[in-house]
């Protein structure tokens, strides 16, 4: 099969024409996993068998079938409703709520929102990778602000970098390239500066505000600040406002799609929100292939989801 040519969709019209029964899009799964050569899950040695609809491996003598790849394991849902909401997932220019995608797709609300949890869950591979040349940090904050709220829901003693009931985020974008979003613990130097040395290369430029957790950095790497405090939010090449923007489109998604998100949760949204940043130059084909041909690691079960 040429994937290529199969992903060139104009409309999910097309895309559901395509795959129009289980085995095509079985096909398809088993060509961008596989390759078309099965591999058994239970030793990737083994020589393989085709037993009618599943496979079996010598070596154990165990059947599998497309099912034991972790994203579609233990589920129930239709191979071509997991390519639907795969495709609408990826083609959507903004964020994707589980109630859009139920309306789109049919699903179920509580089968979407563990289906795009799961998916969440798999961006992640694309928020760990080394940035270089000029490089953007700055750290943010999660959770609603306490003026906004109703006098029975203020909370006490909550301002500026409190953490009762604010989650510290901290952020890298090489400039023209991708970034790394995560949660942090807070927003010490203690906590930022390991990221920045593992994530930045020692040739890199970074460029900060004049927050007191990235004092240490001209002992390891070239470092260059804007001072907000005093009105300063450009100096030559030097501004944040690459991750601002970055910090005001995650706050916009949440508000405009989510309306809310659990704390629990943040980080797998945060892997969305840089799965779609760094790949805004993809076409929507492309994207859709990225995502799933990198799709690894352990399945995420509902009862894992609803105990975090």
């Amino acid at each position: 099969m040429d994937i290529l040519n199969q992903l060139k969709f104009k409309s999910i019209r097309e895309l559901i024409n395509t795959f129009n029964t289980e085995q095509k899009c079985i096909d398809f799964l088993e060509q961008i996993f596989w390759n078309g050569e099965p591999v058994s899950p239970f030793d990737k040695t083994s020589k393989v068998y085709k037993c009618k609809h599943k496979y079996k491996c010598k070596n154990t003598g165990k059947y599998f079938t497309i099912r034991h790849i972790p994203l579609f394991k233990n589920s129930n849902i239709k191979f071509q409703d997991w390519i639907i909401a795969i495709w609408f997932f990826t083609s959507h220019k903004g964020s994707l709520s589980s109630m859009q995608l139920h309306r789109d797709s049919g699903l179920t609300q509580k089968t979407t929102w563990l289906l795009l949890h799961k998916l969440r869950e798999f961006c992640k591979f694309e928020n760990f990778t080394l940035l270089s040349g000029d490089i953007e940090v700055d750290e943010t904050f999660i959770g609603g602000k306490n003026k906004n709220r109703h006098a029975n829901k203020k909370v006490k003693k909550s301002q500026g970098r409190s953490l009762i009931d604010k989650v510290p985020v901290f952020g890298l974008v090489q400039r023209g390239g991708k970034a790394v979003i995560m949660v942090v613990g807070s927003t010490k130097r203690e906590e930022l500066e390991p990221w920045i040395l593992k994530i930045a290369e020692m040739t890199s430029t970074v460029h900060s505000d004049e927050w007191p957790g990235y004092d240490g950095l001209p002992k390891y790497i070239n470092h260059l600040r804007v001072n907000h405090k005093k009105k300063e939010y450009v100096n030559g090449t030097t501004h944040t406002n690459t991750i601002e923007n970055i910090w005001s489109n995650i706050k916009r998604a949440i508000f405009g799609v989510y309306r809310v998100i659990s704390r629990n949760h943040i980080q797998a949204y945060l892997h969305e929100f840089v799965l779609r940043y760094n790949t805004r130059k993809m076409s929507p084909n492309e994207r859709f292939m990225h995502l799933i041909s990198n799709i690894k690691g352990r399945n995420l079960t509902y009862n894992k989801l609803v105990t975090k």
